[in-house]
């Protein structure tokens, strides 16, 4: 019962490890053979997947040993088949948690096209602000126009010059 129970807390300090070294085995794997292996495992040797696979066969073959009088090899086939249900579930568990991706961030170009309003008049020969929507959100930014543009009037970004500013035009209707 013992050795069971060494395997249950070796299983929990290596899933606490995972936490730090994640990645680690699939990286050892997949360079010794020269990397024919890469993405072959796709997560079946990450630390989680194995320590949840360790924690169950020591957990389960104790409490198969402790609470039945079958024996240890009744045990360790007890736990091993704990020890595969658990490694499975980790392992969909976390292909499902790197499949969910946000959305795109936003970049500078995805302001091109968008309309907005001048809060701060533009000159000729100098940097007004608009607002803009990006991302559903409201936004100012610096703009600068051939033309100068009056406080209120609504406008077309025809191009960005840096993260903060962009180039307009007024809407012509």
């Amino acid at each position: 019962m013992t050795i069971f129970l060494g395997l249950g807390i070796a299983g929990i300090v290596l899933l606490t490890l995972s936490l730090i070294f994640d990645g680690i085995l699939e990286g050892l794997f997949g360079d010794a053979f020269g990397g024919m292996l890469n993405g072959f495992f796709d997560g079946l040797l990450s630390l989680p997947v194995v320590a949840g696979f360790v924690s169950m066969l020591g957990f389960g073959g104790a409490i198969v040993l402790g609470t039945t009088g079958l024996g240890a090899p009744a045990a360790v086939a007890a736990g091993a088949a704990a020890g595969f249900v658990a490694a499975w579930l980790t392992w969909k568990f976390s292909k499902t948690l790197m499949r969910d991706q946000t959305t795109a961030t936003p970049r500078g170009e995805d302001l091109v096209g968008t309309s907005g309003s001048v809060v701060t008049p533009i000159p000729a020969d100098g940097y007004g602000e608009v607002l803009l929507r990006l991302a559903g959100q409201t936004v100012k930014y610096s703009a600068k126009s051939a033309a100068p543009v009056a406080r209120g009037t609504e406008i077309w970004v025809e191009g960005t010059l840096s993260s903060t500013s962009v180039t307009v035009r007024p809407v012509e209707r």
